[in-house]
């Protein structure tokens, strides 16, 4: 598989837009997660199956995420001992964006991957994880952050705990195309299961969840079993390259992220949506 081809439905919306029948929305920041686990042939991967009735990708299998909140920007992190890892400003550099974007980043990647299956990167100190997130009282904790009635910050505190950071690797970043009436500016990182915890089906949002193996969930794409959209699909494509989630988490030490917003091409037969060059000879390898 060289290409990704388009629906028609959306290249009707890209003719749209150029025509300039249609102006472009702003996107928002998130972040989403790549959540990782050994598997039997290289990288499991945690996904996702959104509802049908979501506005933004109703169907598709995702990795756990969302938009960033405005709380997710507290400067106080810090100076109130709940951060350990690399700084703000270290994440910066490898997010390719300013120190505050990249401190709210971070948070939300965290935060949304407890939202949205029950695993929580942080500990009682930098050296330590929380072992098991599945009591009530941790359910409790969660619906609160999720309805966001108490922020990151409150929650850590309230548990004594500090983010790590440093389990988090980041690895591409997505902007939706601008013909799209929703578009969201991701940041992707990448993650290892914590031991001693599970995942959890608790997010509101999704039908299902489940693990496959990365190019398991690759193929099931392909045979139109499940849908992803293309940065969904193509990170699984390259994860599914390593053989296991540390090989992922030392590839993602020395990236920093290069914003990538697809485009509608025409190849003369068909329209493709186009994708950053290093995908080219995994996709022509399919």
């Amino acid at each position: 598989m060289e290409r990704l081809p388009l629906p028609d439905a959306l290249v009707a919306q890209a003719r749209s837009y150029a025509s300039g029948e249609a102006a472009p929305a702003e996107p928002r920041d998130a972040a989403t997660v790549v959540l990782l686990r050994p598997g039997p042939a290289g990288p499991d991967v945690y996904l996702l199956r959104r509802q049908t009735s979501m506005a933004f990708a109703g169907g598709m299998c995702v990795f756990p995420g969302g938009g960033v909140d405005p709380r997710d920007f507290d400067d106080e992190l810090e100076e109130r001992g709940l951060w350990a890892g690399p700084s703000p400003a270290e994440w910066a550099t490898r997010l390719g964006c300013d120190e505050p974007k990249a401190r709210a980043l971070v948070c939300a990647a965290v935060r949304e991957t407890f939202e949205e299956s029950g695993v929580l990167l942080a500990g009682t100190g930098a050296d330590s994880v929380v072992a098991d997130t599945t009591g009530d009282d941790w359910e409790a904790d969660r619906v609160a952050l999720e309805s966001r009635e108490v922020s990151l910050t409150e929650f850590l505190e309230k548990r004594s705990l500090v983010l790590r950071t440093d389990l988090l690797g980041a690895w591409s970043g997505w902007l939706t195309p601008v013909f799209e009436p929703r578009r969201y500016r991701t940041w992707f990182f990448v993650a290892r299961l914590p031991e001693g915890q599970v995942t959890r089906d608790v997010s509101s949002e999704s039908s299902s969840v489940m693990w496959a193996g990365a190019l398991d969930a690759v193929a099931q794409v392909e045979q139109e079993q499940i849908l992803m959209l293309p940065p969904t699909w193509l990170t699984c494509l390259e994860v599914g390259q390593y053989a296991d989630p540390s090989s992922v988490l030392a590839a993602a030490g020395g990236r920093a992220v290069d914003m990538f917003m697809p485009e509608v091409v025409s190849d003369g037969d068909e329209f493709i949506l186009s994708t950053p060059p290093h995908y080219t000879a995994l996709m022509a390898a399919r």
